[in-house]
């Protein structure tokens, strides 16, 4: 018999771990940085998933609750005009079997009531079952990688050092490819519309919204240009209280689940949001006009008409990222990805949208004649892309890589007209779309 070893291959290319991590030196600090960043975005993608199962649970209660409302009221409508319709004379006669009638009615109300709560329950668990394993993986990833931030401060040695520094970005890589994987380029399915004014009776002209933005408790703001004002509205969809500013607001971002930052000329007016009430707070003056603004991890974007620009939330210019003095207005919106790792712009007198990486190296060009003069920018907590084309009438979804569409998602026949923002709202499970010189903002309900 042939001795064991000769079963095995003997292993090639293998470097002992000593010489492994000789000459290399993980700088933890970074690492430290790079692993709270993944993690803060797990969160965010578990949190994601937790709201549209929420969103779901909520909307098939309603459902559930409209079809038995109207069993009732037909079931009661049935009975009146049969007893409307019986004469006097028939009417002792008839006492009976109507009372008959109803117990059976009754009987019958209760199981319908069952069986509709368990056939609902049913269909909703298979809903929500691919959305309960992506959460759980957002779960699993970040526990592996919490436990190796949390251990890396200890270790002690080189050779510790290297295996857990290797094991760490291992982990941040797996958990970027999934983020990407699971929710960048998932497309949208639009299953309905509805419409909602925004006007206020002191408003002095036609709405002109160019920003909205979605809050974390379902309420919305949206930043209305022509009329100088920041409005609140409520989970219907109502203004409940608006600000002046004193010039033209043309876009805003989340700062905190209470706090946005809006771009109002050559200022950024941060307002704060508390019990339905707006509030301003402090402002940073800046050397430039601001047309757009985008906030990640502490860090705010903002657009001048041809140049990008990274500051902190104090107001310190970090650096320039990126200019085009080709035209008058090729920086106009951005955006950044759920990662951190890519910045998104819109270009509109070059029909543009411009992905870039966070030095602001130029990663790729998106264009296409059905998105002319792109003017509203949107990457969803999902790290979805979303962009609205003025004068094309249309809202498209591309691509996380910034390189291609994956659908559009509304066009003219939908009631697009001249589209100025786009925003996507976790908690009702909608986009939202702001109009030129329109009083009214189109909600758009997704899958």
């Amino acid at each position: 018999m042939s001795p064991v070893w000769l079963f095995f291959r003997r292993c090639l290319q293998v470097t002992p771990l000593p010489q492994a991590a000789s000459g290399k030196s993980t700088n933890f600090k970074n690492l430290s940085v790079s692993t709270e960043n993944t993690l803060s975005q797990m969160k965010h993608c578990q949190t994601y998933q937790e709201n549209i199962m929420m969103s779901l649970k909520v909307s098939y209660k309603e459902h559930e609750r409209l079809i038995v409302d109207d069993l009732r009221v037909s079931i009661v409508s049935y009975l009146r005009e049969c007893e409307t319709s019986t004469v006097n004379t028939t009417h002792k006669h008839m006492q009976y079997p109507i009372s008959e009638m109803r117990e059976e009615i009754k009987y019958l109300l209760a199981d319908f009531e069952t069986s509709t709560i368990k056939e609902k329950k049913e269909e909703l668990n298979l809903k929500q079952a691919p959305l309960k394993v992506v959460r759980d993986s957002c779960i699993r990833l970040q526990y592996e990688l919490f436990h190796l931030h949390v251990a890396i401060p200890k270790v002690l040695g080189k050779e510790l050092s290297f295996i857990a520094g290797k094991k760490c970005l291992e982990n941040i890589q797996q958990s970027d490819i999934f983020i990407k994987e699971n929710f960048s380029n998932k497309v949208f399915t639009v299953n309905g519309k509805s419409v909602h004014n925004v006007k206020m009776p002191s408003d002095l002209v036609y709405c002109h919204i160019t920003a909205v933005c979605a809050l974390p408790n379902g309420q919305v703001l949206v930043s209305d240009r022509m009329n100088y004002k920041v409005k609140l509205l409520n989970q219907q969809y109502r203004v409940v209280s608006h600000l002046h500013v004193r010039h033209e607001p043309l876009d805003m971002c989340l700062i905190t689940p209470t706090e946005v930052a809006v771009a109002v000329h050559d200022e950024v007016q941060f307002i704060t949001v508390s019990q339905s009430k707006l509030a301003k707070g402090r402002k940073l003056k800046l050397q430039h006009e601001c047309t757009g603004i985008a906030h990640n991890q502490g860090d705010l974007y903002i657009c001048s008409p041809t140049a990008l620009y990274k500051f902190t939330l104090r107001g310190e210019l970090d650096c320039r990222l990126y200019e085009d003095t080709s035209a008058n207005l090729t920086v106009y919106k951005c955006a950044v990805s759920t990662t951190g790792d890519r910045l998104y712009i819109i270009s509109p007198e070059q029909n543009k949208l411009l992905t870039l990486a966070r030095d602001g190296t130029l990663l790729a060009t998106y264009t296409d004649p059905a998105l002319g003069w792109p003017h509203g920018l949107h990457v969803t907590p999902a790290g979805q892309v979303l962009v609205c084309g003025r004068w094309s009438n249309t809202v498209q979804q591309v691509g996380w890589e910034g390189e291609s569409k994956l659908a559009t998602l509304a066009t003219e026949e939908d009631g697009v007209w001249m589209p100025l923002s786009v925003c996507y709202s976790s908690i009702t499970s909608s986009i939202i779309v702001g109009q030129y010189w329109d009083d009214n903002i189109l909600v758009f309900r997704v899958e």
